[in-house]
């Protein structure tokens, strides 16, 4: 226990978020395809959310900023977390991307407004506590980075996992980094699935870029799906290091503190 600053928050959700902005008007049904290929979420420019075959672990990365992955970061979520897929349009409230937001402006209020559904129509409670541990920060390595600036502007897309979107990579063998428009944050979020330890963002780099790498090999892999699958030779690819070398980026260890979240409660949602 040396090591775990327990400053503990009980997020009594209602309380905790009677002052942030909320989606004026959400739909969740059941999804109408359960293939995890037709996964979609999209956040338009004015706020509102529309996502598509989404299981609820995802909207909890994107609100906690945790991996979608099983990671020591968040503890005693169900198995239909994991496994439910809804389709979800809710409603931004009028103005709630102000034109003059920046992108990280943008991001935490659609962070804010996520948690806030997540409270009201899932039901969720979490306790939060602060420990210290080993962790990767993704840094600029010795040479200076090597990265392409994105043609995407910050206010022209606020996140969207479409191939052609911005914010998120896309899938393939290895995890491969290709994205048309990230950050560093969603860089070190998206690697922190497949690394032995939670990665943070200490590039000090600002703005939008394009990637393209080729897969790795995992340092961890979440358990295998059930109908077997997961039985992939993943031994020929090049480590992470060698991969980030080429975007002239670097993980350091270090020891840092960093928020875990156990989830206390969150029910299945209430279609409509």
């Amino acid at each position: 226990m040396s090591l775990l600053y327990r400053v503990v928050a009980c997020l009594l959700v209602t309380a905790a978020f009677a002052q942030s902005k909320a989606f004026e008007k959400i739909s969740i049904k059941p999804a109408h395809s359960a293939d995890p290929r037709s996964m979609r979420v999209q956040i338009l420019p004015n706020g509102d959310l529309i996502a598509t075959s989404v299981p609820g672990i995802t909207l909890l990365s994107y609100a906690y900023g945790v991996p979608s992955n099983p990671s020591q970061r968040l503890s005693s979520l169900p198995g239909w977390a994991y496994g439910e897929r809804y389709d979800i349009e809710a409603k931004a409230p009028s103005r709630a991307m102000r034109t003059s937001s920046s992108d990280g402006e943008a991001q935490k209020q659609i962070q804010q407004m996520l948690r806030r559904l997540l409270a009201d129509r899932f039901r969720l409670v979490l306790r939060v506590e602060k420990r210290r541990m080993s962790v990767y920060a993704l840094t600029v390595a010795h040479d200076g980075p090597k990265l392409q600036k994105s043609n995407i502007g910050a206010r022209d897309c606020i996140f969207d996992t479409a191939p052609e979107g911005c914010h998120s990579f896309v899938i393939g063998f290895g995890h491969p980094l290709n994205a048309r428009a990230v950050d560093m944050d969603d860089l070190a979020h998206y690697i922190e699935n497949w690394t032995d330890l939670p990665v943070v963002n200490q590039t000090a780099l600002v703005g939008l870029f394009t990637v393209n790498t080729e897969g790795w090999l995992p340092m961890r892999l979440p358990p295998p799906p059930p109908n077997g699958a997961g039985n992939v030779d993943f031994t020929r690819l090049p480590t992470i290091d060698a991969v980030l070398d080429g975007l002239g980026l670097a993980l350091r260890r270090q020891e840092e503190t960093l928020p875990v979240y156990t989830v206390e409660r969150i029910d299945h949602p209430i279609a409509n």
